[in-house]
């Protein structure tokens, strides 16, 4: 283990870390008995540097699950972050990493990751909460982060699970684990939002500055380097969002302390891919209002917006007389904000002409999409499936049809969208064979259904770590058939509707 302990620097010089006390606070973690491997990315030690046999190497669950902190000097701690925020729309006050430590930064390759545990124990910020995170939550966790990197989508990363026999009360009782998080940076849309409740110009401005200097160093050539900040969070969001809709993923929990600055997908908590399409569904049981459903992400994403906004405001327009300054900052930032429809409306549509195979842009096509939506929603059709079985559809007849249809109740409502969307194909040159590849490549076979990771689960509280593996494996091959996987890309077994989740993690 001494190759990872010594390649980790939570003192560098332009380092969350070197912000200093006002952002954070250093201890370690706290004991988790007897630890154990539950899962090991390969690929992600790969990307820090980390020889691929680390997991075997002796000490590793030990250092992973903060063991070895208590023996670091004091000024070489973990640390946990202060931050705030609105969750589910209502202001929270001051919130911050109340069960994650973060031990500091790899560097390899000329790139910068953080390395966070999550459930290392209790921190200043963890308010009524233990401090922990359990085996359930964190196996969803780190196959969840790996499941998003190759489907292409933005997220932070897990490069491991260590467990332990030791009981957390949830819902029920469970029993202990650490996921090791990983991530260029963990500042949220909440840490600015702390900063500006708390009347910390300097403390925002230093924040703004480290993560434009680091993230986004083309921002200080723009007239407004801070205005600039908030239009990349605006794109980026944007961009995420449209990812999220095009593979049917549910975030669950949209808090605007659960928004990352660069735009990743973070904090895996009670998130789901849909099975059947719904387009109000809601995959977080404490989401008794819906705010977080399907259809209101994009929507959540622009609010979540002008909370960073409003979060960045005194920051904004300094190159503005007194007299004007204000009035003319939050026009600008409203300005801004508007780039969000701009950007998100044509990411998505863009992604819809991909997953249709169409090659080309045509008058209709947002409604052939829109249409194929309304009679998935009223079928309740497979979202993952419905889209993966259009690519056997032949633009010539209904050959090829039978897999898709299938999965419409209201076949009779199907071939009718099916001969539009024939007729659309008709304008298209490329032959059935090329259109199939395409939409094979942007059309996933594999996403982690609930029901996969509950498998997995229980067996992983069997400590069986064998499914946690296999289930790992075929997501990093998404788009791909994988012939002794097949199972795994069927339709959810029954017990599957009976599965909820939620905010208990």
């Amino acid at each position: 283990m001494s190759t990872a302990a010594g390649a980790i620097d939570n003192q560098r010089e332009g380092s969350f870390a070197a912000l200093g006390n006002v952002f954070l606070t250093r201890l370690p973690a706290a004991p988790l008995p007897a630890p154990y491997v539950v899962g090991f990315a390969p690929d992600v030690a790969a990307m820090l540097g980390f020889d691929s046999s680390l997991a075997n190497a002796p000490g590793f669950a030990e250092f992973f699950s903060g063991n070895t902190t208590r023996e670091w000097p004091a000024a070489a701690l973990p640390y946990a972050s202060v931050y705030s925020g609105h969750q589910f729309g209502v202001w929270a006050g001051q919130l911050g990493d109340g069960r994650a430590l973060t031990l500091g930064e790899v560097e390899h390759d000329g790139r910068r990751f953080e390395l966070q545990l999550k459930g290392a124990g209790r921190t200043p910020y963890s308010r009524m909460g233990d401090g922990r995170a359990v085996l359930r939550s964190s196996i969803r966790e780190y196959l969840c982060s790996e499941a998003m990197h190759h489907l292409g989508i933005p997220t932070t990363r897990a490069l491991c699970v260590t467990g332990s026999d030791q009981p957390v009360r949830r819902e029920e009782m469970e029993t202990a684990a650490v996921v090791t998080r990983v991530s260029p940076s963990f500042v949220r849309f909440g840490h600015f939002e702390h900063f500006y409740a708390n009347d910390r110009v300097d403390a925002l401005r230093a924040l703004a500055d480290q993560v434009i200097d680091r993230f986004y160093p083309a921002c200080r050539e723009a007239e407004d380097p801070y205005l600039a900040l908030l239009n990349e969070a605006v794109l980026s969001t944007a961009d995420l969002v449209a990812q999220w809709q095009a593979v049917g993923f549910c975030h669950g929990v949209m808090n605007t302390d659960n928004m990352s600055i660069l735009g990743l997908t973070i904090d895996y908590g009670p998130f789901g891919f849909m099975d059947g399409f719904d387009a109000n569904h809601i995959c977080n049981h404490s989401d008794s209002q819906g705010r977080y459903a399907y259809r209101m992400q994009p929507q959540i994403a622009y609010w979540n917006l002008f909370c960073l906004a409003q979060g960045l405001l005194p920051l904004f327009g300094e190159r503005y007389d007194d007299a004007q300054r204000s009035e003319r900052a939050v026009q600008d930032a409203q300005r801004v904000l508007e780039g969000f429809k701009a950007r998100f409306a044509p990411a998505l549509e863009a992604r819809m002409r991909a997953k249709l195979g169409l090659d080309t842009q045509r008058e209709g096509d947002d409604a052939l999409a829109n249409k194929l939506f309304e009679i998935m929603h009223a079928n309740r059709a497979d979202f993952t499936l419905t889209f993966r079985n259009l690519s056997k559809l032949s633009k010539h007849d209904a050959s090829g049809d039978t897999s898709v249809r299938d999965l419409f109740l209201d076949r009779v409502a199907f071939d009718a969208w099916a001969i539009d969307y024939r007729a659309r194909l008709s304008h298209e040159t490329r032959d059935d064979a090329a259109r199939a590849e395409a939409m094979n490549r942007v059309n996933p076979k594999y996403v982690l259904r609930n029901h996969l990771a509950e498998a997995a689960i229980r067996q992983a509280k069997e400590k069986d770590f064998s499914e946690v593996e296999r289930l790992a494996t075929v997501l990093r091959r998404p788009f791909d058939e994988q012939p002794d996987f097949e199972a795994y890309a069927g339709l959810p077994p029954d017990w599957a509707s009976s599965l909820e989740v939620s905010c208990s993690s």
